[in-house]
């Protein structure tokens, strides 16, 4: 199983709780870009999870727009930044494989999407996400952890595209 973390695109950082912010131009840029990312990549995504939080759900929104309405989207309560790693995992373990889901996009925050890579992971990595950035971890539902292959943020697209030109 392939498991897409992506952090949620820049938010505003003032104004509202932190279950309010709303994702700034900057962020509405920054998940169409990586939305953009995952068709060039053309990486067909089964089911998407996303905190409740408006950011993230703002993040998916934009995801959505641009892979297909057709996709699976679950929202769960313990996805927020101080969510329960252990929990989703767990949730992986049972409702995904028992559901069959080949490709997998959770969207949250930090710290929590940083430590979901660590609760996935056979060696603990623990990255530091940019904005709009996603980890990709090749699952291995039979030991349930696996292996981080990568992590892409918006600024390593537009520093390849410079390089190109």
């Amino acid at each position: 199983m392939q498991v897409y973390i992506m952090r949620h695109g820049q938010a505003f950082t003032s104004g509202k709780s932190d279950a309010l912010r709303e994702l700034t131009v900057q962020g509405q840029l920054e998940a169409k870009l990586m939305a953009k990312w995952f068709n060039t990549q053309k990486i067909e995504i089964d089911h998407i999870i996303v905190s409740p939080f408006v950011r993230a759900k703002q993040t998916s929104q934009q995801l959505l727009q641009q892979l297909g309405n057709k996709i699976n989207l679950t929202t769960l309560d313990f996805t927020t930044p101080s969510g329960s790693v252990k929990q989703m995992h767990d949730y992986l373990d049972g409702i995904c494989v028992k559901d069959n889901v080949k490709t997998l996009l959770i969207i949250s925050h930090m710290p929590f999407v940083s430590y979901l890579v660590a609760e996935l992971t056979e060696n603990g990595d623990c990255p530091i996400f940019q904005t709009a950035g996603v980890a990709c971890i090749d699952y291995d539902t039979e030991r349930m952890k696996g292996d981080l292959i990568s992590l892409t943020s918006p600024y390593d697209i537009k520093n390849k595209a410079k390089l190109k030109k």
